[in-house]
């Protein structure tokens, strides 16, 4: 890992047994309602290879501000060499938000991939699921498997 701004910390674990590592922010900002911001965080690593790094927002951030990820989780690559930057969104619809510089704002979860091969095929083998998906299996309260737009597709078939 490279550190790019000598007075943040490295990221590190909370807790023993912990999978995610917490990033830092580089500078402070304010995230309006609704407003989206690009944060660095003053790292970059080198991933071994066969891994990529996964970026997920902070619980904390998300149930008492509303502040998530917009693209979580984010991806690092293994060849990336660059700083971390965090897509930040305010998710409230009335309170601005500040991060101040050094406050933990993601957290970073290394994991091994597998890359696969595609290969186009004519058909799928069947399975006990088939191609049902976006909440069939229920679990959202009474009549929400037959509510009207249950099971359409965003062209209303």
């Amino acid at each position: 890992m490279r550190r790019l701004d000598a007075g943040l910390q490295l990221p590190g674990y909370a807790h023993p047994g912990d999978a995610g590592a917490d990033l830092c922010a580089r500078i402070d900002v304010t995230i309006e309602p609704g407003e989206r911001v690009l944060v660095p965080t003053g790292v970059a690593l080198a991933l071994p290879p066969g891994h990529a790094g996964f970026v997920h927002p902070r619980s904390g951030l998300a149930a008492r501000h509303g502040i998530s990820i917009v693209n979580a989780p984010g991806t690092v690559d293994e060849g990336y060499r660059g700083e971390i930057l965090v897509n930040l969104v305010n998710l409230d619809p009335r309170q601005s938000f500040t991060v101040r510089r050094g406050d933990r704002i993601a957290q970073l979860v290394v994991q091994r991939v597998e890359r696969v091969r595609f290969v186009e095929v004519d058909s799928l083998d069947r399975t006990s699921r088939g191609d049902t998906g976006h909440g069939s299996t229920g679990g959202f309260g009474p009549g929400a498997a037959s509510s009207p737009s249950a099971g359409k597709t965003p062209t209303g078939t």
